[in-house]
């Protein structure tokens, strides 16, 4: 009987802890709401607490600067492991955010912690710009294309699992990141890291209407491992880049193609994985992958909600008759080079990277001619960026240094100058120099990086591109980023279509 008895208890207590761990189970796997929709309850607002009400089932941020910290009793507001989502609305100029693993303090932003970014407009403000946009891993991973609009509810949605941070807008994954062992952080952010601790969201500035709702947890066992496949690294894979978004250096590629094998969620990877943004470029004009309006349309719809800039790469001379101001107003930027025009000399359409199709006869009034060219399309098409600048054929390509005197680049920077157009860094084929770089950022032109990739295997880091903005000191002023202002090509000029 005593056996039996032994065994009947050993099952109870079996089947209790199956109960205990199912329950425990349960409750890590069931959304808790922070917020009730009634009251401030369980939240603690510091600064300017009446910056922070409820107003018809919606906590609102309409103020002075103020952080409301999650105070309440839900795991006693302690949180390592989780998942996060709110309903966010904001207003024209709206510059918030949810912070995580931080703690409350009386003033200030929260020096612990990361932040999950939201702004989708915050014009210039007293020579303030915030460049970082909604489901940026604020200084880590910053994303800078906006896939959400103001006055429109949006959820946000941030998981933590063990050293992995993944941020999602609309269920569209927009930022991505493996907390090495060994972080590189700026002095100013020296608390960005993951421990453990509340959430805070943020009201930025006066007239930044923020509206909150649906804010809820889902809390995750505290032993979890990240979900990725691998280690967590030692150190930052890419830490010089690592640098770069610390400061507030925009780093963005406005010149990728989705060509040779390269896929649209290969280049999203590749962001992820490094932090440097993109801006997706189809060619666009006679003879190319793209010759007419529903070309564009059908390109625009394929990107539709993407976390990628979507730039017009416009091809030949002819591109200005072929296309519809409505269509060319769906991208975010237009761009075009130099290396396609009519030869005064011979009338011949000249390509001048195919070889048989040009014609460089007299040096001297070949780049008479180019830079001519170069300073007519410039002054004339409705462009943002010049690209792929001063490129030179084969044959004469080895004296740029010689042939771009100084009086012809100044030609070229006059012109851009005059007509704001934006110079491209290329780092396909390593262009311009240096010395048309200073001579160009002297003259307050803006700059862009580009790596023109023929296919898959050569977008990564623009290494030319980064030699270039050390070498010749150029600071987060001095980049175009689209989105500041319309298009040129929709504001300046009128096309004749």
């Amino acid at each position: 009987m005593k056996t039996r008895f032994n065994h009947r208890l050993s099952a109870l207590a079996a089947a209790l802890s199956l109960l205990v761990a199912l329950g425990r189970a349960a409750a890590a796997e069931d959304w808790v709401p922070l917020f009730d929709g009634r009251t401030m309850d369980g939240w603690k607002v510091s600064e300017n607490p009446g910056s922070f009400k409820v107003v018809d089932g919606v906590m609102v941020f309409d103020g002075r600067r103020a952080h409301a910290f999650y105070a309440g009793p839900v795991r006693e507001g302690n949180f390592k492991n989780f998942e996060f989502k709110a309903d966010i609305r904001t207003s024209p100029g709206t510059n918030s955010g949810v912070y995580f693993h931080t703690a409350y303090q009386a003033g200030g932003f929260p020096k612990q912690g990361y932040e999950a970014q939201v702004n989708n407009s915050q014009p210039l403000q007293g020579g303030y710009y915030e460049f970082k946009k909604t489901g940026s891993l604020y200084c880590v991973r910053n994303q800078y294309k906006s896939i959400v609009k103001d006055g429109e509810w949006f959820t946000l949605h941030v998981v933590v699992r063990g050293k992995h941070i993944q941020i999602r807008v609309n269920d569209v994954v927009t930022a991505d990141y493996i907390e090495p062992a060994k972080v590189v952080r700026s002095a100013e952010r020296a608390g960005r890291f993951l421990s453990s601790g509340t959430f805070a969201l943020q009201g930025h500035d006066p007239g930044s209407k923020t509206s909150f709702k649906n804010i809820m947890v889902r809390p995750l066992p505290d032993d979890l491992r990240p979900d990725v496949d691998g280690p967590v690294p030692a150190e930052e894979p890419h830490a010089e880049l690592m640098q770069y978004h610390m400061n507030h250096f925009p780093l963005i590629d406005l010149h990728s193609h989705l060509k040779g094998g390269l896929t649209l969620d290969d280049v999203l990877a590749l962001s992820r994985k490094t932090g440097i943004n993109y801006g997706i470029a189809p060619n666009c004009g006679v003879g190319f992958p793209i010759t007419d309006d529903k070309g564009i349309h059908d390109f625009v719809a394929s990107m539709k909600g993407k976390p990628v800039f979507l730039g017009m790469q416009a091809e030949g001379r002819e591109w200005v008759t072929a296309f519809s101001k409505e269509a060319i107003a769906q991208f975010d930027y237009v761009f075009t080079d130099s290396m396609t025009f009519t030869d005064d000399r011979t009338g011949k359409r000249t390509r001048l990277w195919i070889d048989g199709e040009f014609e460089v006869g007299d040096k001297q009034a070949f780049m008479d001619m180019l830079t001519r060219k170069i300073e007519g399309i410039v002054g004339s098409e409705p462009i943002d960026i010049y690209v792929n600048p001063t490129f030179l054929p084969a044959p004469i390509a080895g004296e740029y240094d010689q042939l771009w005197t100084k009086e012809r680049m100044q030609r070229v920077v006059d012109a851009l100058a005059k007509n704001g157009v934006a110079m491209e860094i290329n780092a396909r084929f390593k262009l311009p120099s240096a010395a048309f770089v200073k001579l160009a950022k002297q003259a307050g032109v803006k700059f862009t990086l580009g790596t023109n990739n023929a296919g898959k295997e050569d977008l990564g880091v623009p290494e030319y591109c980064l030699q270039m903005i050390k070498e010749c000191k150029l600071t987060n002023k001095d980049l175009f980023i689209p989105g500041k202002a319309p298009s040129k090509a929709i504001e300046r000029k009128a096309l004749p279509k």
